[in-house]
């Protein structure tokens, strides 16, 4: 089988629409409602029609296909610029130490506090592989081909990137983070509040949510130990995020706590190691594995193939080309599987 990595439109809508039932809550990015996904498909068709090298806050969609059968199976997003439009908060664990003298004694205490810090930065989400193709490395040719996604229209993107790790959700689909804060002062559980994020924002927030820092040691023991830890089905991606060279620096997603990874855009293992250069050659018989892209914006598209480095071209194989829709002289970014 043979899969490519291409630009969404909105005749993925029922694709995206049953894989997000798949996904059991908690995905903001891919809400299982008709209404938000295909906002999100025609905003990302906007995003790939725009011209210019202006940042401005945009979502694009991608799709993982299967080429024989024409079945999408899988997904991801990237979005240029968090907190344009309206703020993007996280929470950021901070510590407050305190002496009394009296008692000869040093208090130390671990704060959340409610910040903006991370606004402007791009982002890499909405990553969701079928489970039925998860063998194959197809979760890291979806996760991988946001970066020569961005290395191919660096200008669009802004200095620094993240990604937010779903938090741990239990049993009944409930964060025990959201009901030890956010629960407390939104009268909603965290499925309404989440499925409302996913449709109108996270303006309510702002509206909302106390400012003042929340001492971690006075939420229940259920919430203070799902702090900064991703959801099981997640453990994989924040590796894939760590060898990528983004860390875990103390943010934690203001619904389920869930960790928030940060990267400088150029140091992201995949950007700063992509290789541009022309076809030189598109029959290559053997040569070394790689994720290989060509074409700009709605013409994008990635799979895996065999490339081989000659000075600043590049030779790869018939079939990557064939997937690609290229030939000699065309322009491809690739980096090592």
């Amino acid at each position: 089988m043979s899969f490519v990595i291409r630009a969404a439109d909105t005749g993925d809508l029922q694709a995206l629409y049953e894989m997000a039932k798949l996904t059991g809550g908690g995905f903001t990015n891919l809400p299982p409602d008709r209404n938000s996904l295909t906002g999100k498909l025609e905003a990302s068709e906007a995003a790939f029609a725009r011209e210019g090298e202006e940042i401005v806050a945009e979502t694009f969609v991608l799709v993982l296909q299967n080429t024989e059968t024409r079945d999408v199976r899988g997904t991801c997003q990237v979005f240029t610029a968090v907190g344009h439009d309206w703020p993007f908060y996280s929470y950021r664990i901070t510590r407050l130490t305190q002496h009394s003298r009296e008692l000869e004694r040093t208090m130390s205490a671990e704060l959340l506090s409610l910040v903006n810090d991370l606004g402007g930065s791009s982002e890499v989400g909405g990553l969701f592989l079928h489970p039925g193709e998860r063998a194959g490395g197809l979760g890291l040719l979806l996760a991988r081909s946001r970066y020569l996604f961005i290395a191919a229209h660096r200008h669009r993107f802004g200095d620094r990137i993240l990604a937010e790790l779903r938090g741990i959700i239990d049993e009944r689909g409930g964060s025990p983070f959201w009901d030890a804060i956010g629960g407390k002062f939104f009268g909603m559980s965290f499925q309404e509040a989440d499925e409302f994020n996913a449709s109108n924002g996270n303006q309510f927030i702002a509206d909302l949510m106390p400012k003042h820092p929340v001492y971690i040691a006075m939420l229940d023991d259920e919430a203070r130990k799902v702090i900064g830890l991703p959801h099981p089905s997640g453990r994989a991606a924040m590796r894939m995020l760590e060898h990528e060279g983004f860390s875990y620096e103390g943010y934690v997603d203001i619904f389920d706590g869930g960790p928030t990874m940060v990267a400088r855009t150029d140091a992201v293992r995949s950007i700063a190691g992509a290789h541009c250069g022309e076809t030189v050659d598109c029959g290559l018989a053997k040569g070394e594995k790689a994720l290989i892209a060509a074409g700009e914006m709605a013409d994008f598209r990635c799979c895996y193939g065999a490339r081989e480095l000659r000075g600043e071209g590049v030779a790869i194989d018939a079939q990557t080309a064939e997937l690609l829709r290229i030939g000699e002289g065309e322009t491809v970014w690739s980096i090592p599987r």
